[in-house]
């Protein structure tokens, strides 16, 4: 339990501090006065709600959680701490954690219930936490989970799969056109790897020809001079060698390119150029030959696939049949066990709607189409009678009865609830039975409620008045004979009357 709370600065508090104990605590107030605003402040210390507070502490003991992580164990204290400056940090008995974690820890010990919110009759999450049930009662309903789980991810994954080759079926001949061409129109260039640049420094070779043999003409002549440099040479008594290995690079030179100039004598120029363009043309679409012939391969791998569809699409069908008759199997034992769970339920619920004038709340699982939690669909029927032909006080009270039930199962024994106004907008019978459920809670749990009505807030163990002067709001826990004064409050107004009077000390009496 909550034997401490302390907050500093938050929207119009200024700082707040609550000495607690065991029971029911009741906070009442003015309209506007800030319980809503207090109520979540005191939540975001537990990560539950975005903080408000510039500082919060809250200190809990006979929590009954053990957890290795932050080396506690089911005796000790348990301090949490929040400091908002440029931004949140949060403390776990002085250790730094981060809000995910702190809100997982939480969700141990901590329930916020509020009727507002109006899921919690929908299916899924009533199957979520069926589940969980089962997980808790049932050692072997984990593995069939877990079995399901990860048949219908691949019963999922095949689905797609056999999806898509459908889809490729019905446009099969227009992709496998698509690729024919594709293929033909590079097949048909015939590309080869360093197939360009050959071509272009041939095509250079052709453009320069002319030039060239004119000017190998022009230089020719110096051979006519070799003998008369090798007399001159001999007679200054100078070795002619370098001289005579010059001449002979030269003429292997001139050679050489005459040589060439057979090859290009047979080369057709238009051809040539012809060749260049096309291999252009796949370079400038592609990047370069290699991308295209990479290409060329790729498009021959799809066509070939597309041939095989029909035995992939076979052989995809007999597998979707295969585990649709696996998850089957699952899906029927995981229900045995839901419908297990559900009796459990329903006799917890019923337990409470004694309580609340109520009774006969009957939970049935009906099958529906297969999907990410099974076939089972949850619904609920109050008296024989479908929840949506039943009054709002008979749908409140029923939906107090099944969050109080779940509570008992989701958090610890000496949990803490937290109701956001719970009685709001309730007759007084209503309220009566309200208040009696949640005395009855009380036993085990310590539990938070903003009130609206008398008949709860006189069967609170602490009662706290919020209140607001001068835009400053401040909490005041009440001694006996302010209750008197806050409960006729709530009764007649800001002008007290006697009856108001006498009717608030006597729900306070009757409580004693």
């Amino acid at each position: 339990m909550i034997d401490r709370i302390y907050l500093k600065d938050f929207l119009s508090f200024k700082e707040v501090e609550m000495e607690l104990a065991k029971g029911l605590i009741v906070f009442t107030g003015p309209s506007g006065a800030g319980k809503s605003v207090l109520m979540q402040s005191i939540l975001s210390l537990f990560a539950i709600n975005d903080s408000k507070a510039s500082l919060g502490e809250v200190s809990l003991v006979d929590s009954n959680i053990e957890d290795e992580v932050y080396d506690i164990s089911k005796s000790d204290d348990i301090v949490i701490k929040q400091i908002k400056k440029d931004k949140v940090r949060f403390f776990l008995n002085a250790q730094t954690i981060s809000k995910k974690n702190l809100n997982s820890f939480s969700k141990k010990l901590i329930k916020h219930l509020h009727l507002k919110d109006t899921s919690d009759f929908d299916s899924k999450k009533l199957i979520t936490f069926l589940d969980s049930l089962c997980l808790k009662e049932y050692k072997e309903f984990k593995a069939l989970k877990e079995s399901f789980i990860k048949e219908y991810k691949e019963l999922e994954k095949t689905r797609k799969e056999l999806e898509k080759i459908k889809e490729d079926e019905s446009k099969l001949e227009d992709l496998k056109e698509f690729a024919k061409f594709e293929i033909e129109k590079i097949q048909s260039i015939n590309p080869q790897v360093d197939e360009f640049e050959e071509l272009a420094s041939l095509k250079k070779k052709l453009s320069q020809k002319e030039k060239i043999e004119e000017a190998i003409k022009s230089a020719s002549p110096i051979f006519e001079y070799t003998n008369h440099v090798n007399n001159v040479l001999e007679l200054l008594d100078e070795d002619s060698s370098f001289f005579d290995e010059s001449i002979n690079e030269l003429n292997n030179i001139f050679e050489k390119f005459n040589d060439s100039l057979y090859e290009l004598e047979e080369l057709d120029i238009e051809t040539v150029l012809d060749r260049l363009e096309k291999l252009s043309s796949l370079q400038k679409r592609f990047g370069s030959i290699d991308e295209a012939i990479a290409y060329k391969e790729e498009k021959q791998k799809e066509l070939d696939s597309y041939e095989n569809i029909s035995f992939e699409k076979s052989q995809l069908e007999k597998n979707l049949k295969k585990l649709n008759e696996s998850i089957s199997i699952l899906v029927n034992k995981i229900s045995i066990f839901r419908k297990k769970s559900v009796v459990i339920l329903e006799e917890k619920i019923n337990h409470y709607l004694k309580y609340l004038y109520l009774s006969n709340a009957k939970i049935t699982l009906n099958e529906k189409s297969l999907d990410n939690t099974g076939i089972d669909e949850v619904q609920f029927e109050l008296n024989g009678v479908n929840l949506d032909t039943i009054s709002s006080g008979e749908f409140n009270r029923l939906r107090l009865a099944l969050l109080t039930s779940i509570s008992e199962f989701e958090i610890v024994s000496n949990g803490i609830l937290f109701l956001d106004e719970i009685d709001a907008n309730l007759s007084g019978k209503e309220s009566s039975a309200i208040a009696t459920v949640l005395e009855k809670l009380s036993e085990n749990y310590q539990i938070f409620a903003i009130s609206h009505q008398p008949q709860l807030t006189s069967t609170a163990d602490i009662h706290f008045l919020v209140d607001k002067k001068d835009g400053i709001s401040t909490v005041k826990k009440l001694d006996d004979k302010s209750r008197v004064d806050e409960i006729a409050r709530m009764i007649s107004g800001a002008d007290i009357t006697e009856d108001a009077y006498t009717f608030a000390k006597n729900l306070l009496e009757k409580r004693d």
